[in-house]
């Protein structure tokens, strides 16, 4: 029997999901442990903005202060907009896969206009990641969205070295992004998994794509190698409509609907890929995360789940991104209806990841 968590959307059914004998998810009741790690008075959290900006000025060395990523989305915009209070010269990186909405070009530009920060807009390779999203279709596994999660930490990394920047800023938050199923997901850094893929339903060999070792990437997101991570948003008490309230008032920012839906494939991925090919609703998840931090009630979570028809099925979209990837209809359609294969059964580096990961939680204790 399906069992349903009485806090939040998630169920038992759920891959991880454990509903305990009061009737609360396990995510709930990991929320419950760690939420008050990341709940501040007015001046608790003015008083980590300004340690936030007193460490990203004492490692100052090059032109800029941090670098940002910006994708247009809440998030990161809200990201901007901290770094605007907080008087910072941020150098905003974009990375253009080829999926833009209109959307979030238009936030992008407005935000840089307000701000004058300096942009630099990372445009991919189109044929080469064309090739490589083809070969996770041909592949089944579920996480697609790796690839330019993977590509964008490589970018980050690669151009923290060159504008000697020692800051990244993230717009990672306990708040908004808690409890996703890891049956959901893959480690993003696990490139061996990326090129195993590739190497077995690709067709173009790849020169430019960024890739990141996962080595490399541990030594500066654990250890601070080339540059130091940090996560304003849990600093402070983040809450999605609070942003972008704010968005819109200081840069007549506009919203893009779902959850990471300012990329035209995240949008198809999440209401059309997922729930069809892999049984997944991702918006249980990310109404959950707002019912845990008081932005909306449970019954206002299901209400939404229950108004909208889901999966979406928007004809113009699925024709866009199936002609984009060059697959006939047909052919998609046919990918669409193979069984799901675990990113496990390529080649891998995540059981190593863990391992790092693991031992350096006992170095540091956390």
């Amino acid at each position: 029997m399906i069992r349903e968590c009485i806090k939040c959307l998630l169920t038992s059914d759920i891959p991880g999901i454990v509903i305990e004998s009061d009737n609360l998810c396990s995510i709930c009741k990991e929320h419950q442990e760690k939420v008050s790690r990341y709940t501040f008075s007015e001046a608790e959290a003015r008083e980590n903005l300004a340690s936030l900006k007193s460490r990203i000025l004492r490692r100052r060395r090059g032109e800029y202060d941090a670098l940002l990523g910006l994708s247009g989305g809440v998030d990161s915009s809200y990201l901007a907009k901290l770094a605007v209070d907080l008087d910072l010269n941020i150098l905003c990186v974009h990375f253009d896969n080829g999926w833009n909405s209109k959307v979030a070009i238009r936030n992008i530009g407005k935000i840089i206009e307000k701000s004058n920060f300096d942009l630099i807009t990372h445009v991919i390779d189109w044929s080469e990641f064309k090739d490589l999203q083809r070969s996770f279709f041909y592949s089944g596994v579920i996480d697609i969205e790796m690839l330019t999660d993977h590509a964008i930490f490589a970018s980050m990394y690669r151009l923290a070295k060159k504008y000697k920047v020692k800051t990244i800023l993230s717009g990672t938050n306990f708040r908004t992004e808690h409890g996703m199923p890891s049956a959901w997901v893959w480690n993003k850094m696990d490139y061996k998994n990326i090129k195993d893929i590739h190497q077995k339903f690709g067709r173009k060999k790849i020169k430019s794509f960024p890739t990141l070792s996962p080595y490399l990437w541990l030594l500066m997101k654990q250890f601070g190698l080339r540059a130091n991570f940090e996560e304003p948003l849990n600093l402070i008490n983040y809450e999605k409509f609070t942003a972008i309230r704010e968005l819109r008032e200081y840069f007549d920012w506009e919203d893009y609907g779902g959850k990471h839906h300012e990329s035209e494939f995240t949008k198809f991925y999440q209401t059309y890929i997922l729930p069809i090919k892999y049984g997944v609703d991702k918006r249980t998840v990310h109404l959950s995360d707002l019912i845990r931090n008081n932005e909306i009630s449970r019954a206002e979570g299901a209400k939404e789940l229950a108004d909208i028809e889901f999966p979406v099925i928007d004809e113009k979209l699925k024709q866009y991104v199936v002609k984009k990837l060059g697959f006939t209809g047909e052919e998609f359609d046919g990918l669409m209806s193979l069984p799901p294969i675990p990113h496990s059964k390529y080649k891998t580096d995540v059981f190593f990841i863990n391992r790092l990961k693991s031992i350096r939680s006992r170095i540091v204790g956390s």
